[in-house]
């Protein structure tokens, strides 16, 4: 996933015609990580333990913070905005409860009644912060961009379908390792295959969208996801291997469609001036809304369990299964979101995008860093 920063680098280096491109070639290298990082997290578990994995993103993180500040353009804003300490406070608080409470919900730390009523605050500081907001000049968040119904759409409709997407990163180990026996390092195997096809995917994603449209590709592809989701509820002990990587290869191909085309049509009718803000707001309901898709994937899983013994794979298959199930229905009722897209939207991006992708943004790219 791209971080904001790097988001909004190229929203405001790069016009619309050509920010497919440019998000399309950014996020390639970026999937290297998803591509290795199960197996190699894996190995380490394998022959090491799992404290040492947390020790990778040390270096990791160091050439990040030189590369940004050596290569990355350093754009300013029009001026400081006055920090909207209310509204951190409120939006702050009122997530960080909220995610906790999707946290431990199952595992009975707390009881019914105290859960509820904090469950009640979470969501009453929300409520506040979105009164707050309406009447502050310069708010944590602008919620008047969800006025803007690509926008909107973008940020909800990437919400919802996130909520299946986001638990597969935790439901698959546990179907590869508790379910088919397999150690990490061979379940971290079983990982590659998406990450390669939604590389694979940047390439024509730009040229499927120029063809079909936002709207179109959006409907049809969130109910394809959901499909492939829900195909992983027949792996089992005895499925050919192959079966398990081509399945892979459909879930990395389709999310990937469906993150390039979020991630770029939430800016088609953001103007400039906007861009900073829409960017923050964008990314960090991505975000939230893959921690909320994990939790939402541990608690199905959970809820399917009841209380029998983890320790028996017969049953934890069966219920990891059904949350598959569940999950793929839950992400294709979120297809319902995409339908009130109309049919020229995004086409300020789609239809300007050229063909040849990855070589066009190279060269625009070098362009834009020299100047």
């Amino acid at each position: 996933m791209m971080m904001p920063v790097g988001r909004l680098t190229i929203v405001r280096t790069f016009p619309k015609s050509e920010l497919l491109s440019a998000m399309n070639f950014v996020i390639i290298p970026a999937l290297i990580g998803p591509l290795l990082g199960p197996t190699v997290g894996g190995l380490i578990v394998y022959w090491l333990s799992w404290r040492e994995i947390f020790f990778i993103n040390v270096p990791v993180g160091l050439a990040a913070i030189w590369l940004a500040h050596k290569y990355m353009p350093d754009y300013r804003g029009d001026g400081p905005r006055p920090l909207d300490v209310m509204g951190l406070v409120l939006f702050g608080t009122g997530i960080a409860l909220l995610s906790w409470l999707l946290e431990i919900f199952g595992e009975h730390r707390l009881d019914v009644t105290s859960w509820s009523v904090l469950f009640a605050i979470s969501l009453s500081l929300l409520a506040a912060y979105v009164f707050h907001a309406n009447k502050e000049a310069y708010p944590l968040l602008q919620l008047a961009l969800f006025r803007i119904r690509t926008f909107r759409v973008s940020v909800m409709g990437g919400f919802f379908t996130r909520l299946g997407v986001g638990g597969l990163p935790f439901l698959l180990p546990l179907l590869y390792q508790l379910g088919l026996g397999l150690p990490a390092w061979q379940s971290g195997l079983m990982m590659m295959p998406s990450a390669a096809a939604a590389m694979g995917m940047k390439f024509i994603s730009a040229r499927v969208l120029n063809r079909f449209g936002y709207r179109q590709v959006l409907v049809v592809n969130t109910l394809l996801i959901g499909v492939t989701i829900g195909m992983f509820s027949f792996v089992q002990l005895g499925t050919p291997l192959y079966v398990i990587v081509l399945l892979s290869l459909c879930q990395g191909f389709f999310n990937s469609l469906q993150f390039s085309s979020m991630n770029t049509i939430a800016y088609a009718d953001v103007n400039q001036k906007d861009s900073s803000m829409a960017s923050t707001m964008a990314s960090s309901m991505q975000q939230l809304s893959m921690s909320f898709g994990l939790a939402c994937g541990s608690l199905i899983t959970g809820w399917y369990l009841g209380d029998m013994p983890q320790t028996d794979r017969v049953v934890l298959t069966s219920a990891l299964h059904h949350a598959f199930l569940t999950l793929a229905g839950l992400t294709m009722v979120s297809s319902a979101i995409f339908w009130t897209l109309r049919k020229d939207d995004g086409e300020s991006i789609s239809r300007g995008s050229k063909a040849e992708q990855p070589a066009t943004a190279v060269a625009v790219s070098g362009q834009t860093t020299a100047q």
